[in-house]
């Protein structure tokens, strides 16, 4: 992850790899998992994407980042903005994702259910 031109790619795809909670590693390291990320026809950095749930856990933190506060203490009304932007996102197609966010937003899983059926019924 040291060639001439690399450092530019590098610090281009950063941003990115950051915002998905990826970790760029070099590209002799990288695991079959790994997706391996090409410069001009040399292997440039490794990204090792992370397992869903963390990816769960790193869009809350952004989230609470970007609130300011901890999510538990928002009103209702941006709790469910909540829930439905998580929603459009997959958050809940990941095992244990509605514990998760109702952990999270400091509500019951049954209060993040009704916030999704209440989104379906309009």
């Amino acid at each position: 992850m040291t060639g001439t031109g690399d450092e530019a790619f590098i610090a281009a795809v950063k941003p990115l790899v950051d915002a998905m909670g990826g970790e760029m590693v070099p590209p002799d390291e990288a695991g079959t998992d790994d997706v391996v990320l090409s410069w001009e026809d040399a292997a440039v950095v490794a990204v090792r994407l992370p397992q869903l749930a963390d990816s769960l856990d790193h869009i809350l933190a952004a989230l609470e980042r970007g609130k300011g506060r901890p999510l538990a203490d928002l009103d209702r009304r941006t709790k469910q903005e909540i829930v439905r932007g998580l929603e459009a996102r997959g958050a809940f197609a990941v095992r244990h994702g509605v514990e998760t966010v109702a952990s999270a937003l400091g509500v019951s899983r049954f209060t993040v259910y009704n916030y999704l059926n209440r989104e379906k019924g309009t």
